[in-house]
């Protein structure tokens, strides 16, 4: 069938077999990069410390976590190895080719928004760098940031906006050395804190290895939790992995990648996290779980420069995979006759910049993340339907050319563009999963509320469509 110019660039277009040159060690470096930022670390630390259990009870739980995404990132990531499409085309299989466009913009927007966030947090890396080589910090401000703020912000904003401009190669050039950057500056963190720590480490390790916190709920509840929120931290980047995985030269290096990257990654990060944290209360007399408040107490400028440059590293990273190329191609599939990877990425940008300028005068203040975590909560559904529609319904075949043809005639033309059962699935599983965001009796259901809402999707939508 004849393409649709509206459906189809080059972009968008199957992967030629030339360009498929990621390896393991490139997806290994998406997973890193994903879990190497502030937040990443605070969350990773505070795992050991908030929910009272025994730390290898906590560990047991991180690396079920990690299993259970590389389960479902192998899942999302092989029609794509397979076929070389991004996530919102490969949603045409599935929604139809129109009807596709509402779950790629929901995560697309949900991406800008954090887009902004970070780049502001990114910013807040570079500044910190500044004020350790002397710059002036306070004085007059505008929109709740200083002179040194504008200025790191402005240089993190051109920067991300520099490596796009630039295409995917240099994207992957960028995560293949923000990760094991990141981690060599991260272990020099560990090695300082040990070395003014001493044996008092150790003791503090095992301390927390007791099982310190105040969670109310029982042991087995306190895993559960622990599990379902390491899920919820990679759950955004689950549902389009398939952005990266389409540059994969087969599923073996895609699955060796997510095995080395998510169980491997989550374990290491972990032990790094909790390493430090134990050595702040034996050198401070208290647990510090931000690395930025860290790195001001041990007063070390050295420490601080290489510090800077890896939290900017750790967050331009972050940015990169779960919140640039998902939006940029999510606006491309949009519109492919007007819209291509660049000029998505540059809309991402623009609206990140706004964004990220906003958020400490106004954005932060106002509490628009039930309105994100609304929108995220939304795109469960959407996973299970993507992947039981093609494992199942499709029995794991697509036929490339009717992704980008607008004929009545085509495969997923359904219903004027629209695959009507699915979206039905959609709403009726969607309805749960807002729940858990707006109704306090299913708020305690934490981040597993993400699986219950993706396993209802594919419930319904197997029930519905299947033969």
């Amino acid at each position: 069938m004849a393409r649709s110019s509206k459906l189809y660039n080059k972009d968008l277009a199957p992967t030629p077999k030339k360009d498929k040159n990621w390896g393991w060690f490139e997806i290994f470096n998406v997973w890193a990069n994903d879990v190497q930022s502030l937040f990443g670390y605070t969350l990773a630390a505070s795992l050991f410390l908030t929910y009272g259990l025994n730390g290898w009870a906590v560990f047991l739980a991180i690396i079920l976590a990690g299993f259970f995404i590389m389960w479902l990132v192998n899942l999302s990531g092989k029609p794509s190895v397979k076929h070389g499409i991004p996530y919102p085309v490969f949603a045409r299989v599935s929604m139809g080719i129109t009807g596709a466009n509402f779950p790629a913009m929901t995560r697309g927007i949900v991406a800008m928004f954090w887009y902004g966030a970070q780049t502001y947090f990114a910013a807040t890396a570079v500044a910190l760098l500044f004020r350790a080589l002397g710059a002036e910090g306070g004085g007059s401000q505008f929109l709740g940031m200083d002179g040194t703020m504008w200025i790191s912000f402005i240089i993190v904003a051109g920067f991300q906006v520099w490596l796009f401009w630039n295409g995917i190669e240099l994207i992957r050039k960028f995560l293949n050395f923000a990760g094991p950057a990141v981690y060599a500056i991260m272990i020099i963190l560990m090695i300082m804190i040990w070395s003014k720590a001493g044996g008092g480490l150790l003791s503090e390790v095992g301390n927390i290895f007791a099982g310190t916190g105040s969670y109310e709920g029982s042991s087995f509840g306190a895993f559960l939790a622990i599990f379902g929120t390491m899920v919820a931290y990679f759950a955004a980047v689950v549902i389009n992995f398939g952005d990266f995985s389409r540059f994969v030269k087969n599923e073996a290096e895609m699955r060796k990648g997510n095995l080395w990257g998510l169980p491997g990654n989550i374990v290491l990060f972990s032990f790094i996290a909790l390493m430090v944290t134990a050595g702040t209360v034996a050198v401070f007399g208290e647990t510090l779980t931000n690395p930025t408040d860290i790195v001001e107490r041990v007063g070390h400028l050295g420490l601080t420069v290489i510090a800077a440059f890896a939290f900017f590293a750790a967050t331009i990273g972050i940015n990169l995979v779960a919140n640039f190329v998902p939006p940029a191609y999510d606006l491309s599939n949009l519109m492919p006759d007007k819209i291509n990877f660049r000029t998505g990425g540059l809309i991402t940008a623009i609206v990140g910049f706004i964004i990220g300028a906003l958020w400490v005068s106004f954005i932060s203040q106002v509490g628009m993340f039930p309105f994100v975590n609304t929108l995220g909560a939304i795109l469960a559904p959407v996973y299970g339907i993507m992947i039981v529609d093609y494992y199942i319904i499709k029995k794991q075949k697509i036929k490339e050319s009717d992704l980008f043809s607008s004929s009545p005639r085509g495969a997923y033309y359904y219903n004027d563009g629209w695959n009507t059962k699915a979206f039905v699935a959609w709403i009726i599983a969607g309805v749960f999963s807002v729940a858990t965001v707006w109704h306090p009796s299913l708020s305690s259901l934490g981040g597993y509320a993400w699986i219950i809402g993706a396993a209802l999707g594919a419930i319904i939508h197997n029930l519905s469509s299947g033969k």
